[in-house]
């Protein structure tokens, strides 16, 4: 784990903190120059650090956008779409962008608003576009800077979430039915799985709630 990640997590917390009649007593509570999620209850995750940024990727449909709001209003942190960061940067929207001028083009952008936006925000949970982590050292980047949690969403779930939905997503939009559209589904993940599979974090539940990325989080602080 990164130094920044240890600062963020904070160090394991001591047996004495474990005690249930330890844990009672109220620690002083600073005062912050912005609100603060609660404390959390001894031997769970909570936010230690000034400087501290959950990052979401996985497949289109994953539910990266949803799930990082409630993440954001659970932990008192910033939300940021990369999506949208790159529309309101360019001053089109992403169908726009590769109708004009091409994947290439888009993923350049994507990568400067990636760091823009990290440069920007020390403090942040961010949905990342499903390819985001598979060009110009994205992966790298987003592991480096924050913690990374992959929305491991099964392919039927995606299918059953995006069919109405394709027409407005510029890689799928072109295909002709349900069955296309699951085999482009299922090509872009195993073209993608290794960039995924890079993150800190890993959810394999088709529904990923804040409860479950919290575990996921305290599991994570006593055993990096």
């Amino acid at each position: 784990m990164n130094s920044e990640l240890e600062r963020a997590l904070g160090a394991p917390l001591p047996q004495a903190a474990k005690d249930p009649a330890a844990a009672s007593q109220p620690a002083p509570e600073p005062a912050p120059a912005t609100p603060r999620p609660a404390t959390a209850p001894a031997g769970q995750f909570s936010i230690q650090h000034s400087a501290f940024r959950i990052h979401l990727i996985g497949m289109p449909g994953a539910g990266k956008t949803t799930l990082g709001r409630a993440l954001a209003a659970r932990y008192g942190l910033p939300f940021r779409d990369l999506d949208e960061e790159i529309v309101q940067r360019q001053g089109r929207s992403v169908q726009d962008i590769f109708a004009a001028d091409g994947e290439d083009y888009f993923r350049q952008a994507e990568a400067d608003a990636l760091r823009a936006v990290l440069a920007e925000h020390p403090r942040l949970v961010l949905a990342t576009g499903g390819g985001t982590p598979c060009f110009h050292g994205n992966a790298e980047e987003l592991n480096r800077t924050g913690l990374t949690l992959w929305l491991d969403v099964p392919v039927a779930e995606l299918l059953a979430r995006l069919q109405h939905a394709a027409a407005t997503r510029p890689l799928l939009a072109a295909l002709p039915d349900a069955a296309a559209l699951e085999q482009r589904l299922q090509q872009t993940l195993a073209a993608r799985e290794r960039f995924y599979a890079t993150a800190h974090l890993r959810c394999t539940h088709p529904a990923c709630t804040p409860e479950t990325v919290h575990h996921l989080l305290t599991r994570f602080r006593h055993t990096a």
